[in-house]
């Protein structure tokens, strides 16, 4: 399974958000750090979900990184959010 689809399938997963796109940039970061031959290194997602209604940014950021796992927040190298409740 392709990085992007985990990322998606987690989020989904413990989000339930009424909206997300999980887009793989890599390709875009050629010949920078990080890159990596054949993509996931670098993800941007937009999500917009009701569980973050009563969160701030940083708490955001710090459930979706939980949610995501040790083991994709290692594998990636770089992850763009955009947050909406």
């Amino acid at each position: 399974m392709k990085l992007s689809q985990t990322i998606e399938q987690r989020l989904r997963e413990t989000f339930a958000p009424d909206e997300l796109t999980v887009e793989d940039e890599s390709e875009k970061h050629r010949g920078h750090a990080g890159y990596r031959e054949g993509g996931d290194s670098h993800f941007r997602v937009h999500i917009r979900a009701a569980a973050f209604g009563p969160m701030s940014r940083l708490e955001r950021h710090r459930a979706i990184h939980a949610a995501l796992g040790e083991d994709v927040m290692t594998s990636l190298h770089a992850l763009a959010l955009h947050i909406e409740s």
